[in-house]
């Protein structure tokens, strides 16, 4: 089915890129179904290459779509709901990917009946890697987020949670890859500390995180007892944990996540 969708994307942004790449070269979807627009005509040239049709006409990416997918800062939703709302029908989906606004303020921003989902990404979704979380909006049907859940699913795995739960999403999934970056950078700084060089020690620690992190998905095992399983009693994996701890990693990622969540929330506000 969503083979057949035409897909209208409001914002040739970092995440509106991502998503589209990741659909045409990871998921396979056929670039002809794309229509991306964006006031800016430098932000469209990369996408043109890929085939997709580009406009800096906002309207171009509402009409004759299926599934029209606002990838655009929460601070220009009110003008752009306001321009598509009236060429928005009920045989459209909406899919809002903005942090904090919810499907209500979309809805009253559109005023008509138009099925909103809301879904949360990444852009590792270029990759086919991206988690999702997403909700949808009192017009929006089981059917409706099927179709959206598999579309999201050709460039990572989406989940559905409660819509009061998207600002976490959003604290912990979307604002998660700058976190792993930097965890990544401060490894590769510890390996150079110890004698690696820069493009050696870089390496070894993206790896590390990548294997780590299929080991979670793909074991099922509990992240807990996977670290027991590599800390050897008196052995190094404890000395580097210990102080791990000391220095407070888990308490300033914990913090990360909820100052994250804290900040959707108020945007979501304003």
């Amino acid at each position: 089915m969503i083979e057949e969708c035409m897909l209208g994307v409001i914002g040739a942004g970092h995440m509106g890129s991502a998503l589209i790449t990741g659909m045409i070269e990871v998921g396979g979807l056929s670039s002809t179904r794309f229509t991306v627009t964006d006031p800016r005509q430098e932000a469209l040239e990369s996408l043109k290459k890929l085939g997709v049709r580009t406009s800096t006409e906002t309207l171009d990416a509402v009409d004759g779509q299926n599934v029209v997918i606002l990838a655009i800062k929460p601070q220009v939703a009110p003008k752009v709901l306001s321009l598509i709302g009236p060429h928005l029908d009920k045989r459209q989906i909406l899919l809002s990917l903005m942090a904090g606004v919810n499907t209500e303020a979309i809805a009253t921003g559109l005023s008509s009946t138009v099925p909103v989902v809301r879904a949360m990404p990444q852009i590792l979704a270029s990759l086919g890697a991206s988690a999702f979380g997403m909700c949808r909006g009192r017009h929006a049907t089981e059917e409706h987020l099927a179709l959206v859940r598999d579309l999201l699913n050709t460039v990572g795995s989406a989940v559905e949670v409660p819509e009061g739960q998207m600002d976490a999403v959003t604290g912990l999934a979307g604002s998660g890859p700058a976190y792993v970056y930097t965890i990544i950078e401060a490894l590769a700084d510890g390996g150079v500390r110890v004698g690696l060089p820069r493009d050696v020690s870089l390496k070894l620690a993206a790896q590390t995180l990548l294997g780590a992190a299929r080991m979670v998905l793909e074991s099922g095992t509990h992240p807990a007892a996977l670290r027991d399983q590599v800390t050897s009693p008196g052995g190094t994996t404890i000395a580097g944990l210990h102080k791990l701890e000391e220095k407070g990693l888990r308490d300033a990622l914990i913090s990360a996540v909820k100052a994250a969540t804290e900040r959707a929330a108020e945007l979501g506000k304003s």
